[in-house]
């Protein structure tokens, strides 16, 4: 689906598709958090000690990879994910979304007893065409 909105001219403007998305309780876990730790950033891993859950770090807290891939901003904190899962994943559209009961150890939502997680769809060949850029790595 192409979103569109209109500028301060009334020009039309298309909006590009998101790789990553966040519910209504996400959003409300990352003010939450901001509050308490200032700039934060995700990653999700693709798999190992603590599954596949995503992780929420202090900005800088986490050292992203040289395979990792930035996929976009969500409240403005930088989502990363490993390489070789986003090759995975590259054709769905990721939302964050919190629950409550336990999450990743290394998560800093993990003392509200909270845990994010992750909803996927695949793209539809409209979305595809139109996808947002990958934003570079470097801030």
């Amino acid at each position: 689906m192409i979103k569109i909105k209109w500028d301060f001219f009334n020009t039309l403007i298309t909006m590009a598709t998101k790789r990553i998305l966040t519910t209504e309780k996400a959003r409300h876990v990352i003010a939450k958090l901001k509050e308490e730790y200032g700039e934060l950033m995700f990653h999700q891993s693709g798999g190992c000690c603590e599954g596949s859950y995503p992780h929420c770090f202090e900005k800088g807290g986490f050292l992203v990879g040289s395979n990792d891939v930035c996929i976009g901003e969500i409240e403005g904190c930088r989502f990363y994910m490993a390489g070789d899962q986003f090759e995975y994943w590259k054709h769905t559209q990721l939302t964050l979304d919190a629950m409550e009961g336990r999450a990743a150890s290394f998560s800093l939502e993990s003392v509200l007893d909270v845990g994010f997680f992750i909803d996927s769809r695949l793209f539809t060949e409209e979305e595809l065409k139109d996808l947002e850029p990958l934003p570079a790595m470097v801030e």
